[in-house]
């Protein structure tokens, strides 16, 4: 394996299995942040510390196989070009902090990509498990085995009366963070979803954009996760965001039912009229594709859109991004080439869509 696969292909094989609730729920994501005992922590460690750290990791888990998972590949950021990084971001492989600010990150990646351990980010290491659909149980299940295997190797730093130990306090305990990727439009569109934000804050979880801390929820794609972690056990945790995350469902559902029964009309429209503009477009920025897609989305789940099947959205919110337009393209793009580029991007996949 090399890293063509991970840069080359938009769909990671993951996403390529519908998972339950795939009408709304994108994606379920399990994180587990773990810290090697008595190593100096990323944030203060210096290169040449975080290049043994990343030396341990490639030879104890890289090019071994595990029984999930599979064989695992090695990328390290150091070696891999400004482009091929943010292909990665885009795909949900590493974050945008390991892209850009580690001094010697790296990322241990299983071929189907349901697997990225990302090596020297905030903690040493940062185990994220990623299913399509709402299989949050399921996700626990896979990235603690991929800890207990690592744990196996590695001695990491755990406290007995406060657990993990993590560079971040809000991860202290079980080091647990869980999230996931929703496609609310109705409840954006019926301005509900402003007056169900602070309620869910207050349950300790957290909404953010699809990028987590500090980003835009673009394409009415939004994450949600738990805040911390200490004093709860992990069944605690991802019970609490299963239970939050039904009910968003029901209400993402509810607001649906709303949209058809007042205004079915107007909703048809600017779905219509989104599916026309990315259709024949010559030119559009990425945060209107992101809405423009988000719209034909809603109409394909709701049956009002039938000739396009949905998982091609999931591609072409992934293909639109920055980093993969300049990948197809083999060079670097100004902002109006990647318009223009993007714009052409989707009306090809549109016309293989329609046409077959």
């Amino acid at each position: 394996m090399s890293l063509g696969p991970f840069i080359n292909e938009a769909v990671s094989p993951w996403m390529k299995n519908e998972g339950p609730e795939a009408d709304i729920v994108i994606s379920s994501r399990i994180r587990l942040a773990r810290n090697l005992q008595d190593v100096t922590y990323p944030l203060l460690a210096d290169k040449e510390q975080l290049e043994k750290i990343v030396g341990k990791v490639e030879d104890k888990f890289a090019g071994h196989s595990h029984r999930r998972f599979g064989q695992l590949e090695l990328l390290k950021m150091n070696d891999l070009k400004a482009n091929d990084k943010r292909v990665l971001v885009e795909k949900h492989l590493i974050s945008p902090n390991l892209a850009t600010d580690s001094k010697a990150g790296a990322v241990l990646l299983s071929e189907d990509e349901s697997l990225s351990v990302m090596v020297n980010e905030e903690d040493h290491l940062r185990i994220q498990c990623l299913l399509s659909g709402f299989q949050l149980d399921e996700g626990l299940k896979y990235a603690n085995d991929m800890d207990d295997w690592m744990e196996e190797k590695l001695d990491f730093a755990f406290d007995e009366k406060r657990g993990y130990l993590t560079t971040c306090p809000t991860n202290v305990g079980t080091g647990l963070r869980s999230s996931v990727m929703m496609h609310l439009p109705a409840l954006v569109l019926t301005k509900n979803l402003n007056r169900i934000l602070p309620a869910i804050n207050q349950l300790g979880l957290v909404v953010r954009g699809i990028y987590g801390e500090g980003s835009e929820a673009l394409g009415n794609l939004f994450q949600v996760s738990n805040q911390t972690t200490l004093g709860k056990s992990e069944k605690d945790i991802v019970e609490d965001l299963r239970n939050v995350v039904t009910q968003l469902i029901q209400q993402e559902r509810a607001a649906r039912k709303t949209l058809l029964e007042q205004s079915q009309n107007k909703l048809e429209d600017r779905i219509y009229r989104s599916y026309g503009i990315l259709a024949y477009s010559r030119r559009m920025e990425s945060k209107e594709a992101m809405q423009r897609l988000s719209d034909v989305r809603l109409g394909i789940d709701m049956g009002l859109i039938k000739n396009v099947n949905g998982k091609i959205l999931n591609e072409l919110m992934i293909l639109t991004q920055p980093g993969f337009l300049q990948q197809y393209a083999g060079e670097k793009l100004n902002s109006e080439q990647r318009d223009e580029r993007r714009a052409a991007v989707i009306r090809e996949r549109f016309n293989l869509e329609t046409n077959g």
